[in-house]
């Protein structure tokens, strides 16, 4: 008898079976990882319609505030912004939101990364966004928040707008 080779017996059919059971399980992790992250992912960038009239541009926003004596509300945004797109999705596709914008104001997105627009972004000192500012018809700036916010925050900054020392009610 040969010491030094023993037989090494074939695996058994459960050593087989256990060994495909991890497989299964790391398969359907990463599976299952995969399909959640590329939801969140989707769910990110969502942005549902609203029913705000929003103005064209700031040009004209300004000419519907004179109009209409309504101060202006100036969204600045860019499309690469998801704290943007979650304030979109949250604040302003919300009924209430768009009942108070559009019954007090005159609202205008603008996109920072137009080149257009550098006037009024060099003009409002806008460095980072979203950047929610109200002006009055006349562009002086009422009230100004940078960065996101939630539905209650925004519509306490609607609130604490005053034109001519009445406060408009959101």
């Amino acid at each position: 008898m040969n010491d030094s080779q023993s037989p090494v017996p074939p695996p058994t059919e459960s050593a087989l079976r256990s060994d495909r059971g991890a497989f299964n399980f790391w398969r359907w992790f990463w599976l299952s990882f995969l399909v959640v992250s590329l939801a969140y992912a989707w769910y990110c960038f969502y942005v549902p319609s609203n029913s705000i009239a929003w103005a064209d541009n700031y040009t004209s926003a300004q000419e519907k505030a004179a109009q209409s004596d309504k101060p202006i509300i100036l969204f600045f945004t860019g499309e690469w912004c998801v704290p943007c797109r979650i304030m979109k999705r949250n604040v302003w596709a919300d009924k209430q939101v768009a009942a108070s914008v559009n019954a007090g104001f005159v609202a205008v997105t603008i996109d920072v990364d137009d080149p257009s627009v550098a006037e009024t972004l060099s003009r409002y000192r806008v460095g980072s966004t979203p950047s929610t500012i109200i002006t009055d018809p006349q562009g002086k700036v009422l009230q100004q928040k940078d960065g996101g916010m939630g539905k209650a925050d925004f519509l306490e900054l609607l609130g604490e707008v005053k034109i001519s020392g009445i406060p408009i009610s959101p």
